[in-house]
């Protein structure tokens, strides 16, 4: 067996070897024990950015940065300032004080008061957890809000409730990574959208609900990967239409009649065509990629992009590789970056990191500025050339919140880069940082089943655990029920305004949730009955429209002959986000193109 061993590793750094000769490199990832390949542009943009490879393969560096993003939990909190009761992202478990996110960002407290000498008899990325227990952090990450104080990681919001991940939104609740859009509820990475309900993945539409992939879109219901459309129902595929139901065309007065007599005030008749709609789609081919106007591009949910590689939910990005949720334009030379957007280039390894910055590596939460920052959390805004540090937002030449002069940074920072390599960072699970890596998921203060991590790569508690995360339960709400989903109003229009005081127990979790003004304003006016699930069962309903991040190699599985291949199947074959067990059709984009325009 020995021999065996010994014959294998000679193998794999024979193979190595080979393909970095060829420009690829083929290494063995330290996380999930799986090869993985190092791309000759990968290479390229290392060099220019100056950091070594990464030895964690692609999904497991997405895994690892997603730990560190909880996008629409709140906890019960203490403000270390006032002493008073907050609601923080972040739970009393974190360690660290809280920060309302005014006072936060303003001149009440100094970060680099808590400044400390690097230890040389310690690895670096131990110090930097030291000091990020001791620093305060903010709230809920919000800037520019407006009558918001139930929102969290959103900038520019007016008159919104509940809202996560969004920006430059008014008069809107309940959504995550809905952009530039006003007047909307139960949402899902829209943009440029009004008056749009139950809704993922709008483009520039208006009163569109319960459908998904639209784009230009005005009244229309239940329908799928339609563009320019107006008064459609149930459609798939569809562009620049108007009165069409499920696919087929009818006269202005005939849609209308079909429309009413639908009865979509009605919860009972709702979930009947919910049911019916979904077998539709089903019938129908989807292109292998989500998106439009790209060029170059690979992933899922990528729009009006260029030379994006591995791409998951990107809009308006420019030679980016192995990013996730880069919704908020523009996006431009950034690799392995989770969460970022509006005018970031030049990152690597970061977490939620964006809004005019740049030039920075291996950072978590750094918004709003900032340039040349490595190992940082919460820092930016007027901060520039920062390693290592916490809650520093104005100054420049900083190691772990301590001042220098610039020869004295540049000199100190190039030495713990070598010690990082010497002294590295172990976790308990045998895991090696050196630099080049990104913080460890032990660092992180969430739990993993409270991060975009869950959505991604489900796990169960006991292998949370085994992984190197932690576990966390919400306790439920202890609210008084005061009607239980089934007593529920069928019809909208029997819903009096008094019902707004009302405590519902959800249909799915039995947790309490209540209807908001706003809420039943807008159901009466556009005709949709009261929800019968809270916030969080229907988020998790919403985004399971949404692939995940994960590429699979699949044949296009046209078999029509008038299309261009010659024979009557078609051939092609791509990577998709489309699993082999999905029912639906899946097709290359001629084959598609072809179907549909």
């Amino acid at each position: 067996m020995a021999f065996f061993n010994f014959l294998y590793h000679q193998y794999s750094f024979a193979l190595t070897w080979y393909n970095r000769d060829m420009g690829k490199e083929i290494k063995n990832c330290q996380n999930c024990k799986k090869d993985f390949t190092i791309e000759p542009e990968d290479f390229d943009f290392y060099e220019k950015i100056k950091v070594p490879a990464p030895t964690w393969c692609p999904m497991c560096r997405f895994q690892r940065r997603a730990i560190f993003r909880n996008e629409r939990k709140f906890f019960r909190n203490i403000d270390a300032h006032t002493g008073e009761p907050l609601l923080s992202l972040f739970p009393k478990e974190a360690r660290f004080p809280i920060y309302q996110d005014i006072f936060w960002a303003g001149d009440g407290w100094d970060p680099f008061s808590y400044g400390q000498e690097f230890d040389r008899r310690r690895p670096f990325l131990a110090q930097i957890k030291e000091l990020s227990r001791k620093v305060p952090r903010y709230r809920s990450s919000v800037v520019n809000m407006v009558r918001s104080d139930y929102c969290a990681n959103a900038s520019d919001l007016k008159d919104c409730y509940l809202m996560f991940n969004s920006n430059f939104t008014e008069d809107s609740a309940y959504g995550n990574g809905v952009d530039f859009s006003k007047y909307c509820f139960d949402n899902s990475h829209i943009q440029n959208s009004e008056k749009c309900y139950e809704s993922f993945w709008l483009t520039k539409c208006y009163e569109t609900h319960f459908s998904s992939l639209c784009d230009e879109c005005v009244s229309v219901w239940f329908s799928k990967n339609c563009r320019g459309c107006t008064n459609c129902f149930g459609c798939v595929n569809l562009i620049n239409q108007s009165y069409c139901f499920f696919n087929g065309q009818l006269s202005k007065e005939n849609y209308q009649i079909k429309l009413r007599d639908l009865k979509l005030s009605s919860w009972i008749e709702l979930q009947k065509i919910k049911k019916k709609v979904k077998n539709f789609w089903l019938k129908f081919p989807v292109r292998y990629l989500q998106g439009v106007q790209n060029h170059n591009v690979s992933g899922e949910y990528i729009t009006h992009s260029k030379n994006v590689r591995n791409g998951y939910i990107i809009r308006s990005g420019e030679d980016i590789a192995y990013g996730q949720y880069g919704q908020v334009p523009t996006l431009r030379n950034c690799m392995d970056v989770t969460v970022f957007g509006k005018n970031t280039e030049l990152l690597y390894e970061c977490s939620v990191v964006g809004w005019d910055t740049s030039q920075a590596k291996f950072c978590w939460e750094c918004w709003d500025g900032g340039i040349d920052l490595e190992y940082c959390m919460n820092s930016g805004k007027r901060a520039n050339h920062l390693f290592g540090c916490i809650g520093v937002c104005s100054g420049e030449y900083a190691i772990l919140n301590r001042r220098y002069s610039k020869e004295e940074f540049v000199h100190l920072r190039d030495e713990i880069k070598k010690h990082m390599d010497k002294v590295p960072y172990i976790d308990q699970k045998g895991r090696v940082y050196k630099y080049g890596e990104f913080f460890p998921p032990d660092f992180s203060p969430f739990s993993y089943n409270d991060t975009i991590a869950s959505e991604h790569f489900p796990m169960s508690q006991e292998e949370i655990i085994k992984y190197g995360s932690t576990y966390y339960e919400i306790p439920k709400n202890k609210y008084e029920v005061t009607i239980r989903t089934e007593n529920l109003p069928d019809n909208i229009n029997d819903v009096p305004d008094s019902f707004i005081g009302e405590v519902i127990e959800c249909g799915e979790c039995k947790r309490a949730f209540r209807i908001i003004p706003d809420e039943l304003q807008f159901l009466k006016q556009i005709g949709i009955p009261l929800p019968h699930y809270c916030i969080d069962c229907r988020h998790k309903s919403r985004i399971m429209q949404r692939n995940k991040n994960r590429l699979y190699a699949r044949t296009c599985m046209c078999n029509k002959q008038n299309h261009f291949h010659e024979v009557k199947k078609c051939d092609v074959e791509f990577e998709t986000s489309y699993s082999p067990d999905r029912p639906e059709i899946i097709y290359c984009e001629k084959c598609y193109q072809q179907e549909v325009y």
